[in-house]
C-alpha cells in the first residue's frame, strides 16, 4: 500500500531521503507538465521543477493541509512558470488549446478544479504504469500513449507475440491497471 501525501510529508519533515524521493517521483510528471503545457521547453520546464521542489523544501515545515499538497503544488508550479516566462518569452507557438491551458497558468485566478483534477487523474495513471510489469506497460504504452498508435502488426512484431495474443494480454493488462488505479483514492 502506497503511503499517504500525510504520511509522507511528515516523513520528509523528519529528513526521510526516501519519503523525499517517492513524493517527487508522485508528483513529477504532474509539476512537470504544467510549464511544458504553458510553452517552456524542456530546459526551462526542468528548471521550474527544481525550482518547485526547492520551495516545497524551504516551506515544508508550512504545509497546513498536506492531503492537499498536489493543489499547493500546481499552483507554485503555476506562479513560478509565469515568474519564468516573464523572464523570457516564450518561444515554442502554441496551438489553440495549449493557449487557453496556458491563460489559466499564467492568471492569478485559480486553476479550475476540472482542469486540476484531469492533471492529478493523468498523474495517477502513469504512476500505476509504472507499477506493470514490463510486459503490461509496454503494451499499453504501445496501444494507448503513442500520437500514432501501430498497428497489431507492428505490435506483434516489436513485442515478438502473436497478433491474436494482443487482444487479449491487453484486456489482462487493462484488469491490473484497473486494480492499481482501484487501489488508489481516486478511482
Amino acid at each position: 500500500m502506497k503511503p499517504s501525501n500525510e504520511a509522507l510529508i511528515q516523513a520528509c519533515r523528519q529528513g526521510d531521503e526516501t519519503a523525499w524521493e517517492t513524493l517527487v517521483r508522485r508528483y513529477e510528471r504532474l509539476v512537470f507538465s504544467i510549464p511544458r503545457k504553458a510553452g517552456l521547453d524542456q530546459e526551462r520546464s526542468a528548471e521550474v521543477f527544481q525550482q518547485v521542489f526547492a520551495t516545497l523544501v524551504e516551506h515544508l515545515d508550512r504545509i497546513e493541509q498536506p492531503d492537499r499538497i498536489a493543489a499547493w503544488l500546481v499552483t507554485t508550479t503555476r506562479r513560478e512558470t509565469w515568474r519564468f516566462s516573464q523572464r523570457e518569452p516564450v518561444t515554442q507557438p502554441l496551438d489553440d488549446d495549449r493557449v487557453s491551458e496556458a491563460q489559466y497558468l499564467t492568471s492569478n485566478d485559480p486553476l479550475p478544479d476540472k482542469v486540476l483534477q484531469q492533471l492529478e487523474e493523468q498523474n495517477e495513471i502513469h504512476l500505476a504504469l509504472a507499477e506493470l510489469d514490463g510486459r503490461c506497460r509496454r503494451l499499453l504504452n504501445l496501444l494507448f500513449f503513442r500520437p500514432d498508435p501501430p498497428s497489431y502488426a507492428e505490435i506483434a512484431a516489436e513485442m515478438d507475440i502473436s497478433e491474436g495474443s494482443i487482444g487479449p494480454t491487453r484486456i489482462r493488462c487493462l484488469k491490473k491497471l484497473r486494480r492499481l488505479l482501484g487501489k488508489s483514492d481516486r478511482f
